[in-house]
């Protein structure tokens, strides 16, 4: 028996071990797990972040593009338009500031009587710590009000389990050309 021992005592830290990653709940094809295998045993941290999101329509590079047009018995909300993007985001509000990362995804207008625009896209970070995370953002954007918010649903990288929300302030927008530089404030839980 003394022989044996060691093995029992590992067998037996191995199977605690086992029985503590997955609770009593389990309905055969999900399971409850422990929160620390999946690094939310820290604390969790509020981020924020003001950069500056170009929407550009214009030039011979631009990084939105229309790819649904509304219907011609359309509001004058353009109902049912919608747009691909891959739009610089920078630290500053000119498109020559250093650039953070893109915000990538698309927006269709889906309001009949007042605009207002579904966002889905996710902020990609390519710069510092952040770079290769992504934050998700999916809402309803109130273009013509002045401050919008929207929520933050989720994350990849350094931003996994994360959510908030984002303020969105416009710019500048140019009518002839549908250009348009945005401020968000992002602020973002995360562990």
């Amino acid at each position: 028996m003394a022989k044996f021992l060691p093995q029992i005592i590992i067998f037996s830290i191995l199977s605690f071990a086992a029985i503590n990653l997955v609770s009593a709940e389990s309905d055969g094809y999900a399971r409850t797990l422990d929160r620390k295998l999946f690094g939310l045993k820290k604390k969790e941290k509020l981020t924020h972040f003001q950069l500056y999101w170009h929407d550009i329509y214009s030039g011979t590079h631009p990084t939105a593009v229309a790819v649904v047009s509304p219907p011609s018995n359309s509001s004058g909300t353009l109902f049912g338009a919608i747009s691909m993007i891959d739009d610089p985001l920078t630290e500053g509000p000119e498109l020559s500031s250093k650039l953070i990362g893109k915000a990538q995804g698309f927006y269709g207008s889906a309001a009949q009587e007042k605009a207002g625009l579904l966002m889905v896209m996710n902020f990609v970070f390519m710069e510092g710590k952040y770079n290769g995370s992504t934050i998700t953002i999916l809402g309803r954007n109130k273009v013509f009000s002045d401050i919008r918010e929207m929520p933050v649903i989720g994350g990849s990288g350094l931003f996994r389990f994360s959510r908030g929300y984002v303020q969105a302030r416009t710019h500048k927008f140019d009518t002839k050309t549908g250009d348009a530089t945005i401020q968000y404030n992002v602020y973002v839980l995360h562990y």
